[in-house]
């Protein structure tokens, strides 16, 4: 799972926070493997802004799901400061922490502020920044005695584009394309390109692969795409530059679309898998024979965290059945 931590219309940041409390916990329950929180600035209707401390907080909630980063965006970190925290985090939750790493600057309305010397590792220079975060990240557990184990936590190398699936492959790490909005024709030859430029590593033998994909599972395949619209409008309205909260599906459905914002919404909508539990258990099925990858990371956009938990519910009981 991959958490925005979305704030809708009404709510608060507190409000916000506390339903992914929830939703971690009813997580682990249903089996889910990973609960990933991303980073982004400046975003009125997303209150995962600190990854580090918002992982801190939901590990220590939950016992035995892994919970990482989708991701820590490297232009904005000194990759020192992201190893001792990762590091850390590592030490207090053992073998359950993931680091995934992106050279995206994080989605914000307004460039957020950067150390000295942390733009070094965005852009054409990630696999210098991603290999010396790594590097720097502990290999000696307390008490040890010196003996050597992995590096922790396990580092992922997230993207959108070929250029970071090849990089990537080159490092041997593992690799996360973020298929819910960079999907279409994108995600397959992007996958290719790290199959074919992968080299084993320490970390790694073989490639191992992960796509972001939006879902959003109801009772209905109407109530599904009820419940997607607000998702799709927010996303509308940050492309026009007008970021907000998610709204509700009654202001959704209220919405004065023109065609042209119509035509964009329909187009966001028809790369998400939404619809009743066999509509959705299809699609996901659907996607990952496509694809051939390793693991499938989801993500739920709802107004409600009540529809948000209920949908994760609907999927794992459908994919579990299948």
């Amino acid at each position: 799972m991959l958490d925005l931590v979305p704030i809708g219309s009404g709510q608060t940041a507190t409000d916000a926070l506390r339903s992914s409390t929830a939703l971690v916990r009813r997580a682990e329950e249903l089996g889910f493997r990973r609960y990933w929180v991303a980073e982004h600035h400046g975003m009125p209707g997303v209150a995962s802004s600190a990854p580090a401390v918002l992982i801190a907080h939901l590990a220590a909630a939950t016992s035995t799901i892994r919970v990482g980063s989708g991701g820590v965006m490297l232009p904005n970190h000194q990759p020192i400061v992201v190893a001792e925290q990762f590091g850390m985090l590592d030490a207090l939750h053992p073998a359950r922490i993931d680091l995934g790493i992106g050279r995206a600057r994080a989605p914000t309305r307004a460039r957020p502020a950067r150390c000295a010397g942390a733009r070094t590792a965005g852009g054409r220079r990630l696999p210098r920044a991603a290999h010396r975060a790594g590097r720097l990240l502990p290999r000696r557990g307390p008490g040890a005695r010196g003996a050597r184990r992995r590096a922790a936590p396990a580092i992922w190398l997230l993207g959108s584009s070929g250029y970071s699936a090849q990089v990537a492959g080159l490092l041997g790490l593992p690799f996360a394309f973020a298929h819910h909005f960079a999907g279409g024709e994108n995600t397959v030859p992007a996958l290719r390109r790290y199959r074919e430029a992968f080299r084993p590593s320490p970390v790694l033998e073989r490639p191992y692969t992960m796509i972001g994909a939006a879902v959003l599972a109801a009772d209905t395949d109407a109530d599904a795409r009820r419940l997607a619209l607000p998702g799709a409008l927010q996303f509308l309205r940050l492309r026009q530059g007008m970021p907000g909260l998610v709204p509700t599906p009654d202001e959704a459905a209220a919405h004065p679309f023109t065609d042209q914002e119509r035509l964009f919404v329909e187009d966001r909508l028809a790369t998400q898998i939404i619809g009743s539990p066999d509509t959705v258990r299809a699609g996901v099925e659907e996607l990952v024979e496509r694809t051939g990858v390793d693991e499938l990371m989801v993500v739920t956009s709802a107004h409600d965290g009540a529809d948000r938990l209920r949908s994760y519910e609907l999927l794992a009981k459908a994919v579990t059945s299948a």
